[in-house]
């Protein structure tokens, strides 16, 4: 299986110890052992979570870098909705699309465009019968990575339309090759000018089934300051946006949903709440809806960790930005009565990275042993340990990743009995024998796990 390539990082010289973004990770991918926290990539969906909490500051979001589109003959900007919402006062956004040309970009191809024909296209697909419900929106590559990884059963449910991006990446190509037959398309550089590392990461990582059009992705906090530079000197900036009220709203959590103009969806957005939602959605728990948006992100895309703005604050801009608006310029012939493949997309699928055996029988013992050492521990979940929770320390015992003694209240409690036995004659101490076995037994199995 080709190995996914990440976009979060960590910084080890900066790395405290201190186990707050190991208490946050949502899918438990942090361990922090000897000082210094260690991301496991088979478990990480690139959420930025680590990179919101990181009070030193040692986790780091990976993107491209705006130098890197020197190499290319023709450079083409998308702007990610969520990016005109960073600029206080801003009343028309073609102050921020005549920026982006003025600091040396050839073209811009706005992703709210892409965002109002998956919107059209989507309202199409939910219509069609056979569909399985609740359709779950694909456009947050975290949660997609994330049902993939723990929800597999619910891939089924994922829209199968590529995100606003790639369908802006490929509209603008294929226009600028048309506009520009002189030009080749390696010739061609597109640059996402994106909220969020995990955007960078499905990138990178070739989108499933298809390859992606964009060729740099940078953050929308690289650009900002450049873009602030050039745009006060801006009077009356050419009418060049080609997107509406529809295709501004995919910025903010509940826009995806507003676009289906479908009172029966339901949105999400953060992490956290975003996982609940999927194992109600999985255990058949939630009404029956057509729609369900789900963004990793608190406050949708504007609460991304490469943005500028406070999310809520972003998201009153973007009301204000929309008012004025028309609802979207952006459609599909009514005549067209199927939706085309050029837009249609086959999910990836992830070999899981987390069995505990190599058949059904030893996954069973391996859970039994599990189950009985987080019995026998303290259950308090500190993170003393290096691990989130009890549950998963007794894991990583199992997997032979961790020693018993790295549980400081147990290992206190057993050194107290200890000595307490031999006081009283040398006694059975019957929590570390509890403990014990199970934990040196997981010798035998530490090459079973991922």
């Amino acid at each position: 299986m080709k190995e996914y390539i990440h976009s979060v990082s960590l910084d080890v010289d900066r790395c405290t110890g201190c186990t707050t973004c190991m208490k946050h990770c949502p899918t438990e991918a942090i361990r922090v052992h000897n000082g210094c926290a260690q991301i496991d990539g088979s478990r990480c969906i690139d959420c930025g979570e680590c990179v919101r909490h990181c009070t030193s500051n040692a986790k780091k979001a990976v993107c491209g870098l705006f130098s890197q589109m020197q190499q290319y003959k023709w450079k083409i900007a998308l702007p990610a909705p969520s990016l005109f919402a960073q600029f206080s006062g801003l009343g028309d956004v073609d102050f921020v699309l005549q920026g982006l040309l003025d600091i040396g970009f050839d073209d811009v191809f706005e992703v709210a465009r892409g965002a109002e024909l998956v919107s059209a296209y989507t309202r199409r697909y939910i219509r069609t019968q056979g569909v399985r419900k609740p359709v779950i929106s694909s456009a947050c590559p975290v949660v997609e990575r994330l049902i993939l990884l723990r929800f597999p059963t619910l891939r089924d449910n994922l829209l199968p339309i590529k995100p606003p991006v790639e369908v802006a990446a490929q509209m603008a190509r294929e226009m600028t090759l048309q506009a520009h037959p002189e030009l080749k398309s390696e010739e061609i550089g597109i640059c996402f000018i994106s909220p969020c590392a995990a955007k960078a990461s499905y990138i990178k990582n070739a989108c499933g089934s298809y390859e992606s059009n964009v060729d740099v992705v940078i953050s929308i906090s690289e650009v900002y300051f450049q873009l602030l530079n050039v745009m006060k000197h801006i009077e009356a900036p050419e009418i060049s946006t080609r997107s509406g009220m529809i295709g501004l709203g995919w910025a903010s959590i509940g826009g995806e949903t507003s676009g289906l103009l479908n009172d029966n969806t339901i949105s999400v957005d953060g992490i956290h709440q975003v996982n609940e939602v999927l194992e109600k959605i999985e255990n058949g728990n939630i009404p029956p809806v057509d729609f369900v948006e789900l963004n990793a992100c608190t406050g949708g895309c504007v609460g991304g960790v490469l943005t500028i703005e406070n999310p809520y604050i972003a998201k009153n801009r973007l009301q204000q930005l929309r008012r004025y608006m028309p609802v979207s310029l952006n459609t599909v012939p009514a005549e067209e009565s199927y939706i085309p493949d050029s837009v249609l997309m086959e999910p990836p699928e992830y070999v899981s990275q987390n069995k505990l055996g190599k058949s059904i029988g030893e996954s069973m013992r391996l859970m039994m042993r599990i189950q009985s050492i987080r019995e026998s521990l303290p259950g308090i979940d500190c993170g003393s340990c290096g691990a989130p929770t009890c549950r998963a320390f007794a894991e990583d015992l199992v997997r032979g990743k961790a020693d018993i003694n790295d549980c400081i209240i147990a290992y206190k409690d057993i050194i107290q009995q200890y000595i307490t036995d031999n006081e009283r004659g040398g006694q059975t101490n019957d929590r570390a024998d509890a403990i014990a076995p199970a934990a040196n037994g997981s010798a035998d199995h530490a090459g079973s796990g991922s």
